[in-house]
């Protein structure tokens, strides 16, 4: 796999020189530091509203994420449409996209301890799809 099929490769400027891995799962991308699962880079043509930046973080960190990046929004199961899961999306689509994305990185880079997650032993981060 090369960056070239990645979306958003931009993100790689802010992000290296950290420990960065790309794993492929779901036709999604997802960047690992070290054993963390920090972002998930998704543009595919099916449910073009989940396109954007996913941010693997908890559930209790929503607010001042989204205090700090506006644009954040949450994700839902496909199954009911109801239930929050613990991601958050900066969409594909919003106006300050890039911005949004960029100050993600930084606080990744920072240590920010709201963002990324381990994923249990034995089983990959499920991400809704």
């Amino acid at each position: 796999m090369t960056k070239k099929n990645i979306p958003y490769e931009f993100v790689f400027d802010y992000l290296l020189p950290s420990d960065l891995t790309v794993k492929q799962m779901f036709g999604l991308f997802a960047l690992y530091i070290n054993e963390k699962i920090v972002l998930i880079l998704r543009q595919r043509k099916d449910n073009p509203d989940t396109n954007g930046v996913w941010i693997a973080t908890n559930q209790e960190h929503h607010k001042s994420l989204k205090n700090d990046i506006p644009s954040l929004r949450s994700i839902y199961t496909d199954a009911d449409g109801i239930t929050e899961t613990a991601w958050q999306l900066i969409p594909a689509d919003t106006d300050d996209f890039e911005y949004s994305v960029i100050k993600v990185c930084e606080l990744i880079k920072h240590g920010d301890n709201r963002i990324g997650r381990i994923p249990k032993p034995g089983k990959s981060d499920r991400c809704p799809e």
